[in-house]
């Protein structure tokens, strides 16, 4: 069965706090089989600030926002609406979002 959701309506993230900068995320689907590789599909939303992470292998395209984000081993994506990014599994990460941030992101479970 195909399905669709759209990403700009998602609401009811669950939330995160740190310091001044809030995230929230929401996981809405999934796709394949655990024997095979599962593909684990999302929406993100970063406010206006500063944050840091360690990645797993995803994919995202950004639906509104703008900012950057930086790796510690080099390398740097300009955020923007229709953006595409790819983040290797392990890659620390630096968000600078100036404007707040929604992405749709695709992780292999």
């Amino acid at each position: 069965m195909i399905r669709s959701f759209d990403a700009a309506a998602v609401s009811d993230l669950f939330e995160r706090t740190d310091g001044q900068v809030t995230t929230g995320v929401k996981e809405l689907d999934h796709v394949g089989h655990e024997d095979s590789g599962q593909l684990d599909i999302g929406v993100w939303d970063h406010s206006v600030g500063e944050s840091t992470d360690v990645e797993v292998d995803e994919v995202f395209v950004v639906i509104s926002g703008r900012g950057s984000v930086t790796c510690d081993q080099g390398g740097k994506i300009e955020l923007a609406p229709g953006t595409v990014g790819v983040l290797p599994a392990g890659a620390k990460t630096t968000w600078t979002v100036t404007e707040p941030l929604r992405k749709v992101w695709i992780t292999l479970g």
